[in-house]
Parts: C-alpha cells; structure tokens; sequence
C-alpha cells in the first residue's frame, strides 16, 4: 500500500512511518520542515513543501492509495498572536489538502485529529447527574480553586471517561483547528464517497518528543526542565486528570486505521488513549524518577486555555479495529529515558 503520510518527518510522523515500512507499506514522507517542530531536520527521504501549496500537495498524491494526514502546527501556543498561523496550518491547510484529494482518485483518509476537541471531559454531579461546566474563571482559577463546579448547584463534580459520542466544546486555538478538520474532513467524505478515520489523540510522549519549544507537549516540557538539572514546574495543583499514551502505540493505531479504513462508514471519530488515567504530577515524579532528577514543583500557575480534566474511552477503537495499547506509563518512561 503506497501511503502519503503528511507531516511525516514530525515526532509522531517519524514513528507513523517506521511502522509502516515494518508492516510492508511504501510511505511518501511529505512535509515542511518548519522550524518550531524540527530542531534538527531527520535522515529520511522526504519532500519538502507545505500542505497549503496546492501543486505541491497535488504532486505528493500520484499513486497514492491512502493519506495519513498528521501535518499541524500543535500545542496550546503562546497567545493570541498565534491564531491565524493555526488556522492557516491546520485548517486552510487541511482544505487544501481535502481540495486536492477530492480532484484525485484517492478516497482514503486518516485525519490526525485530538482530545482536545472535547474541551472539558464527562463530569457527573451527585444532584444533577451528567453535567457539561462552563468555562473556567480566573477568580476561581487565582484563588486556587481549580476544580470546576457544577454549573448548576456548584457542588464538586466527579470526572469520567468521555466517549466519542460527547459534544465537541473546544477551548482554545488549536482545539478548534482540529475539530475544524474534522469538519472539514467529513463534509469531502459525503461529497466525494469518501471514508475518513479521524483519531483523537491523548497526550502523547516517546523517544523524539520536541524539546524547547513552546508547542511542545507537557512531557517534553517536563523533560527538557530535567535535562538542564531543573526542576519540572506544574502547572495549577497538579492534579489534571490526562492520558499519557506512548507514540508507538499511536503510530500503531494509525497504521490499523490506515489499513482498515476502506471498509468503515463514510466518516468515524476514534479516541486513542493507553487506557489508564494520570495526574500531571504522576508524569512528572515519573520522569523526575527516572532521570535522577530534582523532584516536581508544583507552581499554582494556571493557562486560561487549558482544561481541568480530559480522559476518554478507547473502547470504540479497541473494538472495532482489534487495536489495544502496549506500554503503560511506567514502562513507557522507561523507554523515553533509554533512547
């Protein structure tokens, strides 16, 4: 199977692609290298351009059977002053993409989508039962009050798994690109005949994170702290619920998507986690543990952007496509720190 993988000489796409080529697959790397993702451009075959170039996208397509669409700019950003580049990456560059695949022969697609698409997870109050909170207040959030009320009564709520059946509430930039693919991806689907897979990605950690750099995720964050004999900083209490899913099993779920998706429904969200729920602080004593490091601190500090608690189900994923996870958290921040 000849797949166009974009993206793919990204954190996760590097992976994606060792897979693919372990499974017998023939990857076409295409990516644009830029600069807030690739420190250091990787050893691999690979056509540079942007997903926003439509000729350059066009090209990549020839003999194609499916794409593998990674290619995004990530992370929560730094501040306003990053909107339009997000929605220029991810979402014009997602229509561009879609443009070009609704002109070829490819039908095929899996989408790279995210947990954040849900905003705040599944929260239940004992009086009012399933609840969605509001957004989260800075009077509460600087008072230290992290946890979010029921919007009804007030009282504490207790957090859950969300499935792929919950409303989409995205909260910041990136989470709304994503789910604006998503979109965007299951309007070409109905137009063309088309099947899309879209995978909604946890927290994802491994050998090759990023490091330095704003856009990195939290475990690249925390790494990096290490690695300069600093201690990691926590943000809020460090009680955030999270699932910390290592990339090889994101790189397999991919792939069984990839193999898969010309025999699901028109348009199909999955969640992919390890299954397990961590606290922020978990992965940073893990990674502290493991490096010798310093142990955590925990600042108090909040971004307004972020989400108290977001762990999902994997069932639907687990289920329909026979895929499950194979490391947990210990064993793998055992394999991050050794590679």
């Amino acid at each position: 199977m000849r797949v166009l993988l974009t993206g793919g000489a990204g954190f996760i796409g590097q992976h994606v692609r060792t897979q693919l080529l372990a499974e017998g697959h023939n990857p076409v790397v295409f990516d644009s290298l830029r600069p807030d993702v690739h420190i250091t451009p990787p050893a691999i075959d690979l056509t540079v351009g942007d997903i926003r170039d439509p000729d350059a996208v066009a090209a990549a397509l020839e003999g194609v059977d499916v794409v593998i669409h990674l290619a995004a700019k990530v992370g929560l950003g730094v501040d306003l002053d990053d909107i339009d580049d997000y929605v220029s990456s991810n979402s014009l560059g997602t229509a561009v993409l879609l443009k070009q695949l609704a002109h070829s022969k490819v039908r095929n697609l899996v989408y790279a989508s995210s947990m954040v698409v849900y905003g705040e997870g599944r929260y239940e109050c004992d009086r009012h039962g399933l609840v969605a909170p509001g957004p989260r207040r800075t009077e509460d959030l600087d008072a230290g009050r992290f946890e979010p009320p029921c919007p009804i009564c007030g009282e504490q709520l207790r957090p859950g798994l969300v499935d792929e059946t919950a409303p989409a509430d995205p909260r910041n930039t990136y989470a709304t690109t994503k789910l604006n693919g998503e979109h965007l991806a299951s309007t070409w689907a109905r137009e063309t005949g088309g099947r899309v897979a879209a995978l909604r990605f946890h927290n994802v950690y491994g050998p090759g994170m990023p490091r330095n750099t704003p856009y990195a995720g939290v475990a690249s964050l925390f790494r990096s702290a290490l690695a300069r004999g600093e201690a990691p900083r926590v943000y809020e209490d460090g009680g955030q619920r999270r699932d910390f899913i290592h990339v090889h099993d994101i790189a397999t779920a991919v792939t069984t998507a990839a193999t898969t998706v010309q025999d699901a429904p028109a348009f199909t969200a999955y969640n992919v986690g390890s299954g397990t729920v961590h606290t922020i602080a978990d992965l940073a004593t893990e990674l502290a543990t493991a490096l010798n490091g310093p142990k955590p601190v925990v600042t108090g500090q909040y971004r307004l952007g972020d989400v108290r608690h977001i762990t999902a189900s994997s069932q639907r994923l687990r289920d329909t496509l026979g895929w499950k996870p194979t490391y947990d958290l210990a064993t793998g921040i055992a394999d991050l720190v050794t590679r």
